[in-house]
């Protein structure tokens, strides 16, 4: 069912140029839905265009940045949907797109805690820099799901984490925000609970240079991934994993909470 929130889906604040953006979805552990894809790519393009704003940071309440994709939602879907939209995305709520977009490329941080799982965990490796609370899990939850974690191997391997880059992915197992900060996919490790805060002093550093600097390496770098993200992406697509019986399986099985019934490979 779509959102018909009362509260705002991401709530923006900015305090001496520097945003945050707030996952607002918490009963469903910021799921990402169509819904807040949305209203993230929202608050992303008023952050881009407001002139007093220099850095934003992202971040989930309640107890995690965010579980991923909303299953019922994205990954039900009927096999006329999935063929129509090309993926389990809406039409116009593709996730990976939402850092991309910009005209004036200023500095996004992810500011993580809890779980960061999936689709969110693109999310924040697609940011520019990286916080991590203390004992914060991380998981390529595509690869069990049956999706593939072509996406999270080329984000990963973009970061500079090589070998455990490709265990992760392949693997799907969690991984820690301690394991992450070891492989270099993680910028600081915060004492639990003081992830906005470390993101924060690490935002002022940011933005105590002169702002045009700053966007030249922000664009660059994001060219470049976006590069390799979209090669990734185009070598995996004609295996249409989201329309596999392997998908649906593992689909399934996430919503009526037991083990998958057995893999097919197809």
């Amino acid at each position: 069912m779509p959102d018909t929130p009362t509260e705002p889906l991401v709530e923006y604040e900015r305090i001496d140029g520097i945003v945050t953006l707030t996952l607002n979805r918490p009963d469903k552990l910021n799921a990402f839905s169509d819904e807040l894809v949305g209203a993230l790519a929202d608050a992303l393009r008023r952050f881009d265009i407001d002139a007093e704003a220099q850095v934003a940071i992202i971040q989930g309440r309640g107890r995690a940045f965010s579980s991923g994709a909303d299953v019922h939602q994205r990954q039900l879907r009927k096999r006329e949907e999935f063929e129509a939209l090309g993926g389990p995305q809406g039409w116009g709520t593709n996730s990976f797109d939402l850092l991309t977009r910009a005209v004036n490329w200023k500095p996004v941080i992810a500011a993580a805690h809890g779980y960061v799982m999936g689709l969110a965990l693109g999310i924040v490796l697609e940011c520019d820099l990286i916080v991590a609370a203390a004992g914060t899990q991380f998981q390529v939850t595509e690869t069990p799901r049956g999706l593939g974690g072509a996406k999270y191997w080329a984000l990963l391997d973009f970061r500079g984490a090589a070998s455990f880059g490709t265990e992760m992915a392949l693997t799907g197992r969690f991984f820690t925000a301690e394991e992450a900060f070891e492989a270099g996919i993680v910028n600081r490790v915060a004492p639990e609970g003081q992830h906005l805060e470390v993101a924060r002093a690490l935002a002022a550093e940011v933005a105590r240079n002169p702002p045009l600097s700053v966007r030249t390496t922000v664009r660059t770098r994001r060219w470049y991934l976006q590069r390799l993200v979209r090669e990734a992406q185009f070598i995996a697509e004609p295996f249409r994993l989201y329309l596999s019986e392997d998908f649906q399986e593992a689909a399934r099985a996430f919503t009526e909470k037991r083990p998958p019934g057995g893999f097919k490979g197809r």
